[in-house]
């Protein structure tokens, strides 16, 4: 099922990779998709870590794009050349999610708890643990995302582009 089938009204969870491809124009299906839940057509939300995550990785791809360093460990490059940083601001579009019609939920201490118990479970990172982590609390089962790390995992129905 492509990301244009899913059927209005149903609760989605966001992974970074669907903004990252949004804001950085590779996936048209993935600009679809933000924008039916900035219509209100799809009842998107995510966790203030995935915001987090976007901007971080936004900010490094445009530090590659505009030629400040070459591909590879990026944010070690960047931690030694904080002048670049200062002179990057593409990267804040990541701080539009809000605005795009999402819900952007803040997780606990005791989310973390429960995204150990993921982690234990399934074997993910602690980014991704933390997705489902919340995803469970906020009784959503599925996730917009093109991530691999999610397809073994039974308790969540994926959606990818």
């Amino acid at each position: 099922m492509t990301l244009d089938e899913i059927k209005d009204g149903l609760p989605v969870f966001i992974d970074a990779n669907i903004f990252i491809y949004h804001f950085t124009g590779i996936s048209e299906e993935c600009s679809r998709f933000l924008e039916r839940c900035e219509r209100g057509s799809l009842k998107g939300t995510t966790t203030v870590q995935t915001v987090l995550e976007v901007i971080h990785r936004l900010m490094t791809i445009e530090a590659v794009h505009k030629g400040f360093i070459q591909p590879g460990n990026t944010a070690g490059k960047l931690k030694k050349h904080p002048e670049i940083v200062r002179g990057l601001s593409d990267y804040t579009c990541g701080l539009k999610i809000p605005a795009m019609g999402i819900q952007v939920i803040p997780c606990s201490i005791e989310d973390c708890r429960l995204s150990q118990k993921v982690r234990e479970k399934h074997g993910l990172l602690t980014n991704d643990s933390l997705l489902i982590a919340a995803m469970q609390k906020s009784d959503c089962i599925n996730l917009i995302t093109s991530d691999t790390d999610f397809d073994n995992i039974e308790e969540i129905t994926v959606f990818k582009p």
